[in-house]
C-alpha cells in the first residue's frame, strides 16, 4: 500500500501559478534591470523547488528508487511514467541543472540577461502539473485522498 500525500503535492503544485505569473511578466516586460533580474532568478529557483519537491513526494510515496541528485529525481519520475514527453523531460532536466548556479553561484549569475527558459517554462510547468495530477488519478483514483 502506498502513502502519497496528495494534499501536500497539490499545495506545492498550486505555487506554479505565482511562479508562472512572475516568469510571464518578466519575459513580457524585460528591461535588463536589477529588479526584473532578481524576480527572474527567484521564479526560476522556485520552479526548480516545485518540480523537485513534487518529484520527491512521488518517489517517496510510490516507493520508487532513491534519487542521488536533483537531475535523478527528474529521471526517476520520467522513467516511472509520471510524464513521458521527451521534450518536457529535457526541459525539466535543464531546469534543475540551474539550481547550483542560482543557489550556490548566485554571485556570478547574469542578472541583466533574460534567460531563454523564462519565456517557455510556464507552459512546461503547467504541463508538468497536469501530468502529475493525471498520474495520481491513474494510480490512486480520481480525487481520492492518498
Amino acid at each position: 500500500m502506498y502513502y502519497v500525500n496528495r494534499n501536500q503535492i497539490e499545495t506545492i503544485l498550486n505555487q506554479i501559478g505565482d511562479v508562472n505569473s512572475g516568469l510571464r511578466r518578466v519575459a513580457a516586460e524585460w528591461d535588463g534591470g536589477l529588479l526584473q533580474g532578481l524576480i527572474q532568478e527567484r521564479c526560476l529557483h522556485l520552479a526548480i523547488e516545485v518540480v523537485t519537491d513534487v518529484g520527491s513526494c512521488l518517489i517517496d510515496g510510490f516507493i520508487m528508487r532513491d534519487a542521488g541528485s536533483y537531475e535523478d529525481i527528474i529521471t526517476i519520475i520520467h522513467q516511472e511514467k509520471v510524464f513521458e514527453d521527451p521534450a518536457l523531460y529535457a526541459m525539466l532536466t535543464e531546469l534543475v541543472g540551474l539550481r547550483k548556479p542560482l543557489v550556490q553561484d548566485y554571485f556570478s549569475w547574469e542578472r541583466k540577461a533574460l534567460h531563454p527558459m523564462t519565456a517557455v517554462l510556464p507552459d512546461r510547468l503547467e504541463q508538468f502539473a497536469a501530468r502529475v495530477r493525471g498520474y495520481l488519478d491513474q494510480e490512486l483514483g480520481a480525487g481520492l485522498p492518498g
